[in-house]
């Protein structure tokens, strides 16, 4: 069995590996053919400062003067071991950019992303077991409520609220404890509704299966139920979920930047876009294709050991092999032991 998983894993980084490649090679391609000369809307913009010969260097090192599948094969090769050139803005490293950007947007998406698992669990819970009487119906509806709303209309009324009105925190300087909440908050709920969705799909199955009701008639309590027979067997699909919603994490919180007024990755597409500075804006796509697909490996790798009825198949995909009516562990003895 680990030496299966083992293959399994190894199959799937391999291909993750090519993916991120076809990624860089794609994204080369698409920039290659916008419109525009880098040499010269850049490289001979007055206003960048370069001498003749810093545009010279700046030429030879990109290859800017030969065909395309020369800079592409250069380009690749400077990729692959971890060298993404330099800005032709600035002149700086573009890594050194990129990573100067990088922590404010992941220290957002992070954040965003609890928000959106922890909102995403209570509305569930509570779709589960708070009697009808208390609010069950409006629970069932908040994620099509938060789907319907966008995100920077959530940004804008939590920034009238609890910027201009509480004053909590100061739209001058967002990067304080208060202001990351709030922006993680404005992006997080709209990620919630589709985690919320999924997760309460799963549970009213399993809720429908005879073990549960075997568990609720020994008196096991709700919280404990919840925890010890739900969570797990409704983890599979919303793993999934959770990993199809990165990319959308990274790109809502391009927008959330601007609105919060934040410096981080989407200041820094914002100013390579107006600048045409390719290298940049490659690597910044290149790193959003990479976070991913690496999601997406480790949800991948983790199907077999969230459920052991999902099996590695000779393809390298986990696959069921038990119908999803057929309870995971040994109930009776679960449930006696409690």
């Amino acid at each position: 069995m680990l030496r299966t998983y083992g293959r399994f894993a190894l199959r799937r980084t391999g291909q993750a590996v090519v993916v991120v490649l076809l990624a860089y090679l794609f994204t080369f391609v698409v920039i290659s053919i916008l419109p525009g000369d880098p040499v010269t809307s850049t490289l001979r913009n007055p206003d960048n400062g370069f001498t003749e010969d810093d545009i010279a260097r700046i030429v030879a090192y990109y290859g800017l003067d030969q065909p395309w599948w020369v800079q592409l094969g250069s380009s690749l090769g400077r990729f692959v071991v971890g060298d993404l050139g330099v800005s032709l803005r600035s002149n700086l490293p573009v890594s050194g950019l990129v990573l100067d950007a990088l922590g404010s947007t992941l220290s957002l998406a992070a954040a965003a992303l609890l928000v959106a698992v922890v909102l995403a669990v209570a509305i569930a819970y509570g779709t589960q077991f708070l009697p009808p009487r208390w609010g069950q119906g409006v629970l069932r509806s908040l994620p099509s409520l938060f789907l319907s709303v966008p995100n920077f209309v959530i940004g804008l009324l939590l920034i009238h609220v609890f910027a201009f009105g509480l004053g909590l925190f100061s739209m001058i300087d967002t990067e304080t404890p208060w202001g990351t909440f709030f922006a993680a908050v404005a992006l997080g709920i709209p990620v919630s509704a589709q985690l919320a969705e999924v997760l309460i799909a799963s549970l009213d199955h399993e809720s429908r299966q005879e073990y549960v009701a075997v568990a609720r008639s020994r008196g096991l309590r709700s919280g404990a139920l919840f925890l010890r027979h739900l969570v797990k067997p409704s983890a599979l699909p919303t793993v999934t979920v959770l990993a199809l919603i990165v990319g959308e994490l990274l790109g809502g919180a391009l927008i959330t930047e601007a609105i919060f007024g934040r410096v981080g990755i989407g200041t820094l597409v914002e100013s390579a876009v107006a600048s045409q500075d390719l290298p940049v804006l490659q690597a910044v796509v290149s790193l959003a294709a990479i976070v991913f697909v690496v999601v997406n490996l480790l949800a991948d790798l983790a199907y077999p050991l969230l459920d052991p009825r999902v099996a590695v198949g000779r393809s390298g995909r986990p696959v069921s092999v038990a119908p999803r009516d057929e309870p995971t562990t040994p109930l009776r003895e679960e449930v006696s032991i409690v």
